[in-house]
């Protein structure tokens, strides 16, 4: 009985019986397994059209990338190429600015000479002159 009903009322009773047909559960089994087969289906498509999205993604950007390095490479072959130069313009800089070194290199920019000096000429066997400016520092 149920505790909420008191037990002096009579029960109902169905007037006509109600044909109950059970289900098999196989049935319902086999049902379940089409969902979860349509369900899993589903996913390998997603994950395959994500996959394939980015494996395309990637075939389009490994080719930037190694064209990228190989402009990077360029540039920093320069970058130390102008070093180089930088330094030794620097080198050159502070050597016109050098109070110590002020006549030679004013002798040697300009070919001009102090009054007590005289300029020396060297010449080969034969009387060519000899230029001395390419081997001197």
């Amino acid at each position: 009985m149920n505790a909420f009903q008191p037990s002096h009322l009579p029960q109902p009773t169905p007037t006509h019986k109600q044909q109950v047909i059970p289900r098999p559960k196989r049935h319902l089994r086999q049902r379940s397994y089409k969902v979860m087969a349509v369900e899993i289906t589903a996913k390998v498509i997603v994950n395959v059209a994500i996959s394939t999205a980015a494996i395309s993604a990637l075939v389009k950007l490994v080719p930037y990338n190694l064209s990228h390095q190989g402009k990077l490479r360029e540039v920093s072959t320069e970058v130390k190429q102008l070093e180089k130069r930088v330094s030794k313009l620097q080198d050159e800089l502070n050597r016109n600015f050098d109070p110590r070194q002020a006549k030679r290199v004013m002798q040697q920019q300009t070919y001009k000479f102090e009054p007590n000096q005289r300029p020396v000429i060297l010449t080969n066997q034969y009387g060519q002159q000899i230029d001395l400016s390419e081997s001197s520092p």
